[in-house]
């Protein structure tokens, strides 16, 4: 069994391991950066109100606006009113916001089989990058629920602050 130093210096390499991959899928897209792909591919799984798309990637209010109004000045995003309600922003992807998400997985997909085929066990790999994004989906749902009764007063449709 490895010793503590010895997991401790595989987990900074596995954190360092992946920032570098992040940075491997931004560079997939001059069009589309890392943070704007983010909220149009959480709009595209679902995600249809500004609220929950900043409580599912851990955004604060200033930074999920900002990212809306840039995409749907792009016309990648468009807004509409939820329930009759003008407080509430549904989003939904615009064809052009679908035609780019497509490009940038088609492009984004390619480098991860890639970065696979340069491992022992690519298959593993894959399968356990699916795990992590459970995981961080779980994590944010508890998070959720944590903070859940605090926000009870401030809207139903009120969103935890960035840190998710």
């Amino acid at each position: 069994m490895p010793s503590d130093p010895d997991i401790a210096a595989q987990e900074i390499e596995a954190v360092r391991a992946l920032a570098r991959a992040s940075s491997v899928l931004e560079r997939s897209s001059t069009e589309l950066n890392l943070a704007h792909y983010r909220v149009l591919s959480a709009v595209a799984s679902g995600e249809g109100r500004a609220s929950h798309v900043a409580a599912k990637l851990a955004l604060g209010r200033p930074a999920i606006s900002a990212a809306v109004e840039s995409l749907t000045q792009r016309g990648l995003l468009t807004r509409y009113e939820v329930d009759g309600d003008q407080r509430v922003a549904g989003l939904r992807l615009t064809r052009e916001g679908e035609r780019l998400l497509a490009e940038v997985e088609t492009e984004m997909r390619e480098r991860l089989r890639d970065l696979c085929r340069r491992t022992p066990d690519g298959d593993g790999l894959l399968e356990a990058l699916v795990w992590l994004g459970r995981a961080l989906d779980e994590r944010r749902a508890e998070r959720w629920a944590q903070r859940t009764p605090r926000l009870s007063g401030a809207g139903a449709d009120a969103a935890p602050r960035a840190g998710g």
